[in-house]
C-alpha cells in the first residue's frame, strides 16, 4: 500500500509513461500538465485525510484525522482550484493532442465548474455534483462518519485502533462544524423542506438511541479489535467519547433541524432557494457535465419512457401478461414466488453464488469487446448485517489505488424479495462486468494519468457508462435465452428514464414532491414507500438523476457517429479502449475525444 510520503515523492516520473492506449511519447509540455495536475492531486490529498483513507494512501498522522468542515476548510479548498485554472491558463490547448489534450480539457471544466460551486452562499461546495444541503437525510457527517470508520478505516494494528479513536473523538466537532454552517444556510432561505427535515431528525434520533456503550460507533471498533486480538480497554474509552462529544454534538443538530421545522416550506425543487433555477442549471452542468435545459431534459425523459415501456409491453403480451399498466405488470412479476431467493441464510448465499456465476459468463464474454481488461479483481458480497437497516439497495466500493484492495460490489440482502431474481443481471452488468469495476479499475491501472484523471469524478461518465454497460450486455447475447432477465434490463432502463422526468420535473417544472412519486408509481409500479425514497433522494441531489440515461445517450451516440465514420473499420474493441483508458471526463469532452478518434482512423492522435 503506498502512502503519502510515497505519493508525494513518486512525482510526475511514475505517472507521465505513455497512456496504454497510446504509443505516443508525452510532449514537454504533457510532462508540464501531468506534473501539475498530480500537484493539484497531492493537495486536495493533504488537505482531506479522508480522501487519502478512501484511495489507501492514509498511512501515518492522516489516518488519524477527519476533514475539516468549517467555511474556513471550504475557502481553502476554493483557492486549490483558483490556483489549478490559472496554472492551466499556462497551457495552449492547440499545442496539445491525445491523452495530453484530455488531461487539460478535463481538469479545465473541473476547475471551472467546482469554482462555479462556490457562486452560492450555502450547500456544500466541491468536486463532482450539487449538494444544497449540508446535512439531509442523505448528506452530512452524521450519516457518513459512522459508515467511513466502520467499512474504510482499517484495523489490523493497535496504532490503526488509536487512530479510531482520534477520528472518533473528532467527529463531535465536525457535527458541530456542519451545524454552524447549516445554521447560516437556513438563515439565508436554504433549509430544506419539511419532509426531509423530518426524516433527517428522525435518523439523528435513530444514532442518539443506544446507550453510549452499545453504539455502532463502538461496536465497530470493539468488533474487529476483538477479531485481530489487539489488547487495550477499546470498549470503555470509545464509549466515554461517543457519550460527552458525539452526542451532544448530535443533539445540537438535532435540535437545529426541528427549530427549522416550525417555518418549514413543504416545496420540493430547488427552484425555491435563493438563485434557485441558477442553482439547478449548475447541478445539471455540475452531475451530468452537460447543458440541457430543464425542458430538454423533460422531453427526452418522456420520450424514452414511452419507448422502453412499449418494448417492454411486448415482452410481457408474449408471456400472456396484458392486464395493467407496463410497470404493474413487471411489478407482479418480481412478487412472483418463482422470482424471489428464500429470506433464509441459506437463500443468500445462494443468490451471492449465482451473481458471481453471472460475473464469471460475462467475464469470458469480454475479450471479444474489450481491448483492455482489469487486473484488479472483484468480490460480489452483501452488506455487513449491522448496517444493512439503513444502506441503499446496493453500491460498487472502487479498489485502492495499489490494487491490494479490491473492488467489491456490495448487495443489500436484509429482504432477499427486494432482489428478484429477473433485475439480478442486469444489476450485475451494471455494477460489475463490464460496468463500475471494469471502467474504475481500468482508469486506476491506466499507465500515464495524472492520479487526479484516475479518480471516478464524473457521474455523467461513470453512471453513463454503467448504463451503456447494461445495453452492451444485451447486444454480447446475455438475455439471449433469458426473456425476463431482459425485462429487467429494460425494467432498468426504463426506471432511468422516468428520473429524466422526475429530476425535471421536481427542480424545473416545480413539481410537488406528491406529483413526482404519483408519477413513479404509475410508471414503474413500484410500491410507493420505496418511490418515496427515491423521489426524496432527488429533492436533495438535484442533476444526479439525470446523469444515468444523458450520460448513456452520450455513450451510445458516440458509438454511432464513429460507426457511421468508420463504415467496416469501426471496432468495437478500440472504441471501449479510447473511451475507457483516459480516464473519466465530462460528457462534452468524451464526445469529442471519440470523434477524433473515429476521424483520426480509429486511432488516438
Amino acid at each position: 500500500m503506498l502512502n503519502r510520503r510515497d505519493l508525494l515523492l513518486a512525482g510526475a516520473a511514475s505517472l507521465a509513461a505513455p497512456v496504454t492506449a497510446s504509443s505516443q511519447t508525452p510532449a514537454p509540455d504533457g510532462l508540464r500538465l501531468t506534473a501539475l495536475l498530480d500537484r493539484a492531486m497531492q493537495d486536495a490529498l493533504m488537505a482531506s485525510p479522508q480522501l487519502m483513507t478512501l484511495t489507501g494512501l492514509d498511512a501515518g498522522p492522516a489516518k488519524h484525522r477527519l476533514d475539516d468542515r468549517s467555511e474556513a476548510s471550504f475557502a481553502k479548498m476554493k483557492a486549490l482550484f483558483v490556483k489549478m485554472a490559472a496554472d492551466l491558463r499556462q497551457f495552449d490547448p492547440a499545442a496539445l493532442q491525445g491523452g495530453d489534450l484530455l488531461n487539460y480539457r478535463t481538469a479545465d471544466y473541473l476547475a471551472q465548474v467546482t469554482l462555479q460551486s462556490y457562486d452560492f452562499a450555502y450547500g456544500d461546495p466541491g468536486v463532482g455534483g450539487a449538494v444544497p444541503y449540508t446535512i439531509s437525510q442523505l448528506t452530512g457527517n452524521y450519516r457518513a462518519i459512522p459508515t467511513f470508520l466502520g467499512s474504510q478505516h482499517t484495523i489490523t494494528k493497535n496504532e490503526d485502533a488509536e487512530a479510531y479513536l482520534d477520528r472518533l473523538a473528532a467527529f463531535g466537532p465536525s457535527l458541530d462544524q456542519e451545524t454552524v454552517r447549516a445554521r447560516a444556510h437556513f438563515a439565508l432561505g436554504a433549509a430544506p423542506p419539511d419532509f426531509i427535515l423530518r426524516t433527517t431528525s428522525g435518523q439523528i434520533s435513530a444514532l442518539l438511541s443506544p446507550a453510549p456503550g452499545a453504539s455502532e460507533l463502538v461496536a465497530n471498533l470493539t468488533r474487529r479489535t476483538t477479531d485481530k486480538a489487539l489488547p487495550g480497554d477499546w470498549q470503555a474509552r470509545a464509549a466515554k467519547i461517543v457519550e460527552t462529544s458525539v452526542y451532544p454534538a448530535l443533539r445540537r443538530q438535532l435540535e437545529l433541524q426541528q427549530q427549522a421545522l416550525e417555518g418549514a416550506t413543504h416545496d420540493a425543487g430547488c427552484w425555491r432557494l435563493p438563485e434557485g433555477e441558477a442553482y439547478y442549471r449548475f447541478a445539471v452542468r455540475s452531475f451530468t457535465t452537460t447543458d440541457m435545459s430543464g425542458d430538454e431534459i423533460h422531453r427526452l425523459g418522456l420520450e424514452r419512457v414511452a419507448e422502453l415501456s412499449a418494448e417492454a409491453d411486448a415482452i410481457l403480451k408474449a408471456r400472456g401478461l396484458t392486464k395493467g399498466s407496463v410497470g404493474q405488470r413487471i411489478a407482479a412479476l418480481r412478487s412472483r414466488p418463482d422470482q424471489i431467493y428464500p429470506d433464509t441464510d441459506v437463500g443468500r448465499a445462494q443468490l451471492l453464488t449465482d451473481m458471481n456465476v453471472m460475473a464469471d459468463v460475462m467475464r469470458k464474454r469480454l475479450p471479444a469487446y474489450f481491448g483492455a481488461l482489469p487486473k484488479a479483481p472483484v468480490e460480489i458480497a452483501r452488506v455487513p448485517v449491522t448496517i444493512e437497516a439503513g444502506a441503499p439497495g446496493g453500491s460498487y466500493q472502487p479498489g485502492s489505488v495499489d490494487g491490494k484492495r479490491p473492488g467489491v460490489f456490495y448487495i443489500n440482502l436484509r429482504d432477499t424479495a427486494e432482489q428478484p431474481r429477473l433485475d439480478l443481471p442486469t444489476l450485475v452488468h451494471h455494477e460489475v462486468l463490464p460496468g463500475h469495476h471494469l471502467q474504475i479499475a481500468l482508469a486506476m491501472e491506466a499507465k500515464g494519468l495524472p492520479l487526479l484523471r484516475r479518480m471516478p469524478l464524473f457521474s455523467g461518465y461513470s453512471e453513463g457508462w454503467a448504463l451503456y454497460a447494461e445495453q452492451l450486455s444485451d447486444e454480447m447475447g446475455a438475455y439471449q435465452d433469458d426473456p425476463l432477465a431482459r425485462l429487467g434490463y429494460l425494467a432498468s432502463l426504463l426506471f432511468r428514464a422516468s428520473r429524466l422526468v422526475v429530476d425535471s420535473g421536481l427542480h424545473h417544472k416545480r413539481w410537488s414532491r406528491e406529483k413526482a412519486i404519483h408519477y413513479m408509481v404509475d410508471t414503474l409500479g413500484d410500491k410507493e414507500t420505496s418511490v418515496t425514497r427515491e423521489v426524496e433522494r432527488y429533492c436533495v441531489q438535484p442533476g444526479q438523476a439525470s446523469s444515468y440515461m444523458l450520460g448513456h445517450q452520450a455513450w451510445v451516440e458516440a458509438r454511432e457517429r464513429a460507426k457511421a465514420q468508420l463504415g467496416p473499420e469501426f471496432d468495437i474493441r478500440g472504441f471501449h479502449d479510447a473511451g475507457l483508458l483516459y480516464g473519466a471526463m465530462p460528457l462534452s469532452v468524451l464526445g469529442g475525444h471519440l470523434d477524433d478518434w473515429a476521424k483520426n482512423g480509429g486511432r488516438v492522435a
